[in-house]
């Protein structure tokens, strides 16, 4: 199991104790999205892999705020924020945005030249340690510049 599932589990128990019905709630749908993605992929989930759950969860979470709030649900809006904010707690810290821009200009002087090399690259050096959408803002702007 990996150290962010297992850190994740615990917190379900101490909320379940602690009576915390909306913590509760907010862990168990992520460990079974994690649940899923082990009987999806055959073998127990990474730290990596616990990331991209919690990410896709947030990310879900985000824009179901967007629509509670241009349906005019802010009790629904404010509840899925306190979730998101739950979630963010379980995140690595974020790569800082100029050591992902000093590497994009690496890659670009190194010869990945159009957006698809690019976006190899630096998935497979930050991917979980930084958002996919600032990772792609990130290599366009190095395309631009180099």
């Amino acid at each position: 199991m990996s150290e962010i599932a297992a850190r994740l589990r615990a917190d379900q128990i101490v909320a379940r104790k602690a009576a915390d019905k909306d913590r509760t709630l907010v862990l168990g749908t992520v460990l079974a999205a994690l649940k899923n993605k082990e009987l999806d992929g055959g073998g127990a989930p990474t730290d990596a892999d616990a990331v991209d759950v919690i990410r896709k969860q947030i990310k879900q979470r985000l824009d179901s705020v967007e629509q509670y709030r241009n349906g005019n649900r802010e009790d629904l809006a404010t509840r899925e924020e306190f979730e998101i904010g739950v979630l963010k707690g379980y995140l690595p810290p974020e790569v800082d945005p100029e050591e992902l821009r000093a590497f994009a200009r690496q890659a670009v002087a190194g010869g990945a030249t159009d957006i698809g090399k690019l976006m190899g690259v630096l998935m497979g050096r930050f991917k979980g340690k930084a958002d996919g959408k600032v990772i792609n803002q990130i290599a366009r702007e190095a395309l631009q510049q180099g």
